[in-house]
């Protein structure tokens, strides 16, 4: 049998042993690995390389792991959370790339990475795959589609611009608007490129759109996202995902005027109307003041044109219409006459009901006279003498009917539930007053009670199911003279 190791002459031997003078020492796993780690590193320090993106993932962490692969060979690679958000693209598989990092070995899979700075798209022709995936994905949900376009309000009071505040772009709009028809104009500054351009251009058209309509800001009419022309990577910033959702879900109508004619960015596909120029997009969001006046000029002419025309026409309608009609004494002749027939009989009735009425007059004339007014008037005065009552009569029965209403006070008085309190007598009820307690049973259910005097109730507690050891109520004897509760002799 073979030994496994060798022996001095080259042969396997069994048992490995440290020959002396051997400079090849037996190393650990972890000994090489992190010797390769620190060599491939240090020989490695800064590399840059392009490949195509394969198998990208984002951890829940924030890191980045991928793969650059090309015809003959794949290299993999990681990029920390911290360089990863400050990507001005969204990796995805198929992209060109070039990363910037440094080579490094992962001991645990015995393989080697790039642990990636910095990752850029490799050329135009990489950013022009990554505009058409991206145009394709949000086309997909229906970011583009003509039925969400808005009409541009024809004369906008208020109009909000997004765009740099320094460039000439603001100020060649700001010329154009002021040749065209002077209109109240709200800059929002923002970066139009570079890195956090993109979260400000989204941030300003949000910012418009939420603005309130009575707030103390006049809210815009109309918005205009703008910047002037550029390359592909300078007007990278319009087709970040976050500017053309902000752009396709803005309550206000939105034009897109980003570079020169020539130039297309995703948010001129999501804006309500897209301008080949900055000035161009001010041409569009008003019309020219002397052109509109003129108009108003000619349709102030034209209506009233019309109206004239319209009241001559029916003025002859109404004068053809008018010698159709008959005269106005044929229709009102027959209805004069009969009106003063009737007037005439009127007056004729009335002198006749007069004559009558003085004839019936003077036949019950004779019967109201003075004198025999007078005469009944001192007949019924005599009558009336004489069924006069005695005064005598009438103040006997005065005082007696004031004696039976005395009595009756007083027989109210001796009745009433509180008069035998002043005597001695208390009254039992429960706490809340309302209730007379006639029994014991009732008392011991009730538990507090009310114990009324003369001069004030008391409040007390019965102890329930105790009964006093006392002589029974029925051997009591009563007093020897007890006064009657009416007050009137005795009991």
């Amino acid at each position: 049998m073979d030994s496994p190791f060798p022996d001095n002459e080259g042969n396997s031997r069994l048992l490995a042993e440290a020959k002396a003078g051997s400079n090849a020492p037996a190393l650990s796993v972890s000994e090489i690995s992190n010797a390769l780690k620190r060599t491939v590193e240090d020989r490695f320090g800064l590399v840059r390389v392009r490949g195509e993106l394969s198998g990208f993932k984002r951890a829940a962490s924030g890191h980045l792991y991928f793969g650059l692969k090309d015809a003959d060979a794949k290299l993999d690679g990681v990029m920390w959370k911290g360089n990863a958000a400050r990507l001005p693209f969204a990796p995805e598989d198929g992209l060109e790339v070039i990363a910037t990092g440094k080579l490094t070995t992962y001991p645990g899979r015995s393989s080697y990475q790039i642990v990636a700075d910095r990752l850029e798209l490799a050329g135009e022709g990489a950013l022009m795959l990554l505009f058409e995936k991206l145009k394709a994905r949000l086309a997909s949900e229906g970011l583009f589609d003509g039925a969400r376009k808005r009409a541009i309000p024809y004369l906008p009071r208020t109009i909000g611009i997004v765009t740099s505040p320094t460039g000439a772009v603001i100020r060649d709009m700001m010329h154009r608007l002021e040749d065209r028809f002077p209109s109240h104009v709200i800059l929002w500054p923002v970066m139009v490129q570079g890195d956090g351009a993109a979260a400000q251009i989204a941030a300003a058209v949000r910012g418009f759109s939420v603005m309130p309509v009575d707030g103390p800001v006049a809210r815009p009419d109309l918005v205009i996202v703008a910047r002037g022309g550029g390359s592909i990577e300078d007007l990278w910033a319009f087709n970040e995902e976050v500017v053309v959702r902000a752009v396709a879900e803005c309550s206000i109508p939105v034009i897109s005027a980003v570079g020169h004619e020539t130039d297309t960015t995703l948010c001129d596909f999501a804006a309500d109307r897209r301008a080949p120029t900055p000035t161009a997009a001010a041409e569009m969001a008003v019309p020219v003041r002397l052109d509109l006046a003129q108009q108003i000029g000619q349709a102030d002419l034209r209506l009233t044109g019309a109206l004239r025309r319209f009241v001559e026409r029916a003025s002859e309608r109404l004068l053809a219409q008018a010698r159709l009609l008959p005269k106005l004494a044929d229709i009102v002749g027959n209805r004069q006459q009969r009106a003063d027939d009737l007037g005439d009989r009127l007056r004729r009735g009335l002198e006749r009901r007069a004559d009558l009425s003085k004839m019936a007059f003077a036949g019950i004339s004779g019967r109201i006279a003075p004198a025999m007014l007078r005469r009944r008037l001192a007949m019924s005065a005599e009558r009336l003498q004489s069924v006069r009552l005695p005064t005598a009569l009438v103040e006997r029965q005065m005082a007696e009917r004031r004696s039976k209403l005395s009595g009756l006070d007083r027989l109210l008085n001796s009745l009433h539930p509180e008069a035998p309190l002043g005597r001695g007598f208390a009254r039992v009820t429960t706490a809340d007053g309302k209730t007379t307690i006639c029994k014991t049973g009732d008392a011991i259910s009730a538990g507090k009670v009310l114990i009324n005097f003369a001069d004030g109730p008391v409040a007390a507690n019965i102890e329930g199911g105790k009964s006093l050891k006392s002589a029974p109520v029925s051997k009591i004897a009563p007093p020897a003279a007890q006064p009657s509760l009416f007050g009137e002799g005795e009991s």
